[in-house]
């Protein structure tokens, strides 16, 4: 469990930081289980349908340093370089982001998938897992109060909404 964010800065404030004990506790409280009924339900569409598809999006901030002294890209697209998805699946999906002007896109660029995609996409057992990390400077302000802007929403809905019919009309070999 981290104690930084991606900044670097501190999650926890001085003398609040969980020890190993309490780390463990929140890993069986909290990570186990949304991981055990993630791969549960995983396994039923795979039963049902003969595969599933996995759809791992994430918000990042538009500048992180840590990464990347420039600006990182709107849309980052991650397929664990192709490990976690079909082919078939990962091509039509990337090219909806590098079309998807006036926004900048990275296809296994610098998140190439994070450990759900890594851990789940097995396209050869039917489990397809895509990821995204969303450049917040496409939907709000960045700095406080934080606030949720309409007027940038509104242009990225569309290139988010063609992903995920993009990804839904994929039909495994």
């Amino acid at each position: 469990m981290p104690a930084t964010r991606f900044d670097l800065k501190h999650v926890y404030r001085d003398g609040n930081v969980p020890d190993k004990a309490e780390i463990r506790a929140r890993i069986d409280r909290y990570w186990r289980p949304y991981h055990d009924r993630l791969a549960a339900e995983l396994k039923r569409l795979r039963t049902r349908f003969g595969y599933a598809l996995l759809f791992d999006a994430h918000s990042i901030a538009s500048m992180v340093p840590r990464f990347d002294p420039t600006r990182l890209w709107d849309l980052n697209l991650g397929s664990s370089d192709g490990a976690s998805a079909a082919k078939a699946l990962i091509e039509p999906m990337a090219a909806v982001c590098r079309n998807a002007n006036p926004y900048t896109a990275a296809i296994d660029g610098r998140f190439k998938g994070g450990h759900i995609t890594r851990a789940y996409g097995r396209p050869a057992e039917g489990v397809h897992a895509i990821q995204l990390e969303l450049s917040q400077a496409t939907y709000m302000e960045e700095a406080p109060p934080y606030r949720w802007r309409d007027d940038l929403a509104d242009g990225i809905r569309p290139t988010l909404k063609r992903l995920i019919e993009t990804m839904l009309a994929f039909r495994p070999s």
